[in-house]
């Protein structure tokens, strides 16, 4: 059977095509940056085929096509530019331009609650991933901790995402997002006043005032075993919270098993009888 030159050429073409065609993933949407490189190439025209940087002013130059503007594009949209220019040297130009390094992807994490890092992002990330690659967060306190982007925070508060499971709250992070992670500077819960044993608890995600009970050891003779106190500062106010004892340890009334949050005092207080 004989094949005609004109469907082995139109073959090839299409075979080049979906060879030289971007890979699925964040390449459509990814907008170039200075100092990224990018690879043009001309289908049938290797003179004009190049390997570029983008310059600090977020122009490239490259044979046959002057200084243009590529800081800014996203790859489809700077493809249309260079097409609109080649079309001045050649009919029907059919090109690809496709991300070779990136250095305008980074995601910078800071703040005293963990190590200050820059991540190459190749793909785009989430938060939640970014988060699970950090390590230990022991220190970092979650709830204060927020992405920073374009002068405005974009996310607060991470501490159901990473220990609640509560994915619907991640988020894709964009090229020059800042997450600031502050240190946790009160990591304990104290459990002071009519105990046995009055000690500073490591907080730890959780924690309930039973368990804290628990590990203070059992209330001393002179303790009011009824009720006792939670003190919780929050945004420089105190708050006092009322548990009946007596309720949680010999009723099993679970209302009563406050979840805690560090820097909390438990206070067990002196009967007057």
């Amino acid at each position: 059977m004989r094949i005609s030159g004109g469907i082995v050429k139109t073959c090839v073409l299409v075979a080049a095509l979906v060879l030289l065609a971007p890979a699925p993933g964040h390449a459509e949407d990814y907008v170039i940056g200075e100092g990224d490189v990018l690879s043009v190439h001309v289908w049938g025209e290797d003179e004009l085929n190049s390997t570029v940087t983008v310059r600090p002013d977020g122009k490239i130059s490259m044979p046959g096509v002057d200084d243009i503007e590529a800081a800014g594009y996203t790859l489809p949209q700077l493809k249309e530019q260079l097409q609109k220019r080649i079309a001045s040297l050649i009919k029907d130009p059919i090109l690809n331009v496709s991300l070779v390094a990136t250095v305008n992807s980074r995601v910078f994490v800071v703040g005293g609650g963990v190590e200050p890092r820059v991540f190459d992002m190749p793909q785009r990330t989430t938060l939640l991933r970014v988060l699970a690659s950090l390590g230990s967060l022991a220190r970092a306190d979650l709830r204060k901790a927020y992405v920073y982007r374009d002068g405005k925070k974009v996310m607060s508060d991470f501490d159901g995402l990473f220990y609640k499971g509560e994915f619907d709250k991640d988020i894709r992070l964009e090229p020059g997002d800042t997450i600031f992670m502050p240190v946790k500077y009160d990591q304990n819960v104290y459990v002071v006043g009519a105990v046995n044993q009055p000690k500073a608890i490591l907080y730890q995600d959780g924690l309930t005032v039973l368990d804290a009970l628990l590990m203070a050891g059992e209330f001393s003779k002179y303790a009011n075993e009824d009720e006792i106190v939670i003190v919780r500062t929050t945004d420089g106010k105190k708050e006092r919270i009322p548990v009946r004892t007596k309720d949680l340890l010999k009723k099993g009334d679970l209302k009563q098993n406050v979840q805690l949050q560090a820097g909390d005092y438990i206070i067990a207080q002196e009967s007057f009888f």
